[in-house]
């Protein structure tokens, strides 16, 4: 299948469709072309010029045949309600694309990032739904996520190779790239701390969640008080940040800095600080650098998520591991890098 198919099936150049196969920051006019192109790909089962004519000729070396890849997504549904993980998608797909992979399937399972929700449905139901009969060819899977350890390990029996890709580490369940979400959090809440603040909020997921853990550690080892009423347990969206800084502001008392668990969460809060007035000054600082946070007023002090090499390390340790090259679990720990903006200041500013 060639990229002129892909591209008269889209209705696009085939320009148009290389430059989304190949550069995960491309970005289309029109909005979800980007995915349309991938949909058609995947619906075609496109493999790479290179890969497509040593799948014809029956050629090269047995670590050089066709792969097909499976991408499961965990912390976000069809309409990108984690914008890291989108662009996580993007450089994994692109990834998959210049190592002569095939891009089989993505699924999107905000349900498998749930532990509580996970331990009361079917998930061997849940799991064997997302199959057919017509999908013969599983050699490796990327999770992009927190994943819910049952799930992971009725995943591994499907697959040559199976890796996460996320904040929070599977325990060696299986090959992953992680940016420990722990050592996030501190960075973050320590960064505030050196600022002169000693009232930290959290906005952000609460159970089982390594950013959590890191806040929580963090301020007891600087032996500064953690304040239950200012911790909000919220599903980690720019709507739910929003709401979660409207009811402090509310509520009369607020902290004098927050860390939000990430970006879209932290954009929220600053997009409803903008709109009351009347307050103090409450510095935001966050995790992951999306796009947005470049754009936000102020602009987001985050914590930087190495998103590129994420992506392409992942891809390799699982080629690696699907052609036999090695046979222990791997944890890639990747460290992340403090982006200072505006949004941050003393108490006394």
């Amino acid at each position: 299948m060639s990229v002129k198919k892909i591209a008269e099936a889209a209705g696009v150049s085939p320009s148009t469709v290389s430059r989304v196969l190949n550069n995960p920051d491309y970005k289309c006019a029109e909005p979800g072309m980007r995915e349309r192109i991938w949909q058609i790909a995947m619906d075609m089962n496109y493999a790479p010029n290179e890969a497509a004519r040593s799948l014809r000729s029956g050629g090269g070396r047995q670590n050089d045949r066709l792969h097909h890849i499976h991408i499961l997504m965990t912390r976000t549904d069809a309409s990108e309600t984690d914008p890291f993980f989108s662009e996580l998608l993007r450089v994994i797909e692109s990834e998959i694309h210049s190592q002569n992979c095939i891009l089989a399937k993505v699924w999107y399972q905000p349900l498998f990032s749930d532990d509580q929700k996970c331990r009361k449905a079917n998930l061997e139901k849940v799991i064997g739904e997302m199959y057919t009969d017509a999908e013969e060819h599983r050699d490796g899977l990327v999770i992009i996520g927190k994943c819910n350890a049952e799930v992971i390990r009725l995943l591994r029996s499907r697959y040559r190779g199976v890796i996460s890709v996320n904040r929070n580490s599977t325990n060696y369940e299986v090959d992953e790239v992680t940016c420990d979400g722990r050592k996030i959090a501190e960075m973050a809440v320590e960064y505030l701390l050196n600022l002169g603040h000693r009232e930290i909020g959290y906005i952000g997921a609460c159970y089982n969640e390594a950013r959590f853990r890191g806040y929580t550690e963090i301020l007891y080892e600087h032996e500064v008080d953690l304040l239950p009423q200012f911790i909000c347990d919220t599903h980690q969206t720019e709507a739910e940040g929003y709401a979660a800084m409207e009811k402090l502001l509310k509520s009369g008392s607020w902290p004098t800095a927050i860390y939000c668990a990430n970006d879209a969460t932290a954009i929220g809060v600053l997009k409803c600080l903008n709109q009351f007035r009347n307050h103090p000054a409450i510095s935001i600082i966050a995790a992951d650098d999306i796009e947005e946070a470049q754009f936000t007023k102020p602009m987001l002090t985050t914590v930087r998520l190495p998103r590129d090499e994420m992506g392409r390390m992942a891809l390799k340790l699982l080629l690696d591991r699907i052609q036999n090259g090695h046979r222990s679990v791997i944890r890639m720990e990747l460290e992340g890098q403090l982006m200072v903006r505006e949004s941050c200041q003393s108490p006394e500013a």
